[in-house]
């Protein structure tokens, strides 16, 4: 825990009675595999009334080992059930809306937890911002009247890749942007767009799909998906009902190719329809890539696109709009990935 930040607000919290819950054997992450609801549940006590909470979070993620608890390295997930444990006096677990990899930052991640602990809502999102390391920060948060769960209640996840193809490599924003560099650059991003068309739709993406991906089925569904010229950036901009592992990184990283002319336009399709990792160009780095929002039948709240597109003079208006034909659909399979049940959300103490 970063220090500087524990008395921030002027807080003080008691100590949970335990340590956080720990998972139950770490997968890997950055993508959203169907797995049992339980596996992201607290044990209940019987008779005991809970308060489910959800949070806006976002998040360096250069700091992270990925958003999932893993066994050695720093995680998101650890950072902030240790931070929600000490406020609730009781060992916290928490969900999140994607499970984003190592070093993919986020703008827009949703989490939720189950508690006994009765907490004004402001004081979870200032109690949870000061207790937590200065990569994460918590934006907003919500109590839930009834069941509420950030990751099998969603029914979209949007993120943004973003690459740069200026003639010289970033320094300050080397972090936060993926460097395309010449004789690649410039990026056709014209020719980017019209090749990503071709992800629209239900398919398999096993071509998109990390080896070590754990999850059951190999098919998404991309509801929206657009590549556009904002500033020094070129972003990628893709909304599904999920995602499997590295799959944003491996559609930026074969985009990437159509952009250069290493490939054409018609490539993405024939890879689409190929289904073969293997004949597809390499995964695009980590850190270009951020989670600016997902979506839940009764928790509105507009997505936050990276920082870097507003000091390039891109705001939201300048960033596709790839919600707007979003619709509550099923998840293939009939997973809980697509449930539109209302959340029934009680909205207080939403900033940004």
């Amino acid at each position: 825990m970063d220090s500087s930040r524990a008395r921030r607000g002027g807080f003080a919290f008691a100590r949970a009675d335990a340590a956080p819950v720990a998972s139950a054997g770490a997968t890997p992450s950055g993508d959203d595999q169907a797995r049992a609801p339980q596996a992201d549940q607290p044990a209940r006590k019987s008779g005991a009334a809970r308060v489910h909470v959800a949070l806006g979070v976002e998040y360096d993620g250069a700091a992270f080992h990925g958003f999932q608890r893993q066994a050695r390295g720093a995680s998101v997930q650890a950072a902030l059930e240790a931070a929600a444990s000490r406020v609730a006096a009781a060992p916290v677990r928490v969900a999140a809306a994607g499970r984003t990899d190592a070093g993919v930052h986020a703008t827009g991640q949703v989490v939720s937890f189950e508690t006994e602990a009765v907490r004004p809502v402001d004081a979870w999102r200032r109690g949870i911002g000061s207790l937590t390391p200065a990569a994460i920060g918590v934006v907003w948060a919500r109590l839930c009247r009834g069941s509420f769960h950030a990751r099998f209640d969603a029914l979209w996840r949007r993120y943004c890749y973003l690459f740069s193809d200026a003639a010289e490599p970033p320094v300050i924003h080397r972090g936060q942007v993926a460097w395309v560099a010449p004789p690649a650059a410039p990026l056709n991003a014209a020719r980017m767009h019209r090749a990503a068309q071709a992800l629209l739709g239900e398919h398999d993406f096993s071509a998109f799909r990390a080896s070590g991906c754990q999850s059951r089925s190999p098919r998404r569904r991309v509801d929206a998906i657009a590549v556009r010229r904002a500033g020094p950036f070129v972003v990628v901009d893709v909304t599904a009902n999920a995602f499997l592992l590295r799959m944003v990184r491996n559609i930026a990283g074969a985009l990437r190719a159509v952009g250069s002319g290493a490939l054409p336009a018609s490539a993405i399709g024939a890879l689409l329809k190929g289904r073969d990792r293997g004949a597809a160009p390499p995964t695009a780095p980590p850190q270009g890539l951020y989670l600016i929002g997902a979506g839940y039948a009764d928790l509105p709240f507009a997505p936050r696109p990276p920082p870097l597109l507003g000091a390039a003079g891109a705001s939201e208006r300048g960033v596709p709009d790839a919600i707007a034909g979003c619709r509550a659909r099923s998840t293939p399979g009939g997973g809980r990935l697509g449930d539109s049940r209302p959340a029934r959300l009680r909205g207080e103490g939403l900033r940004g």
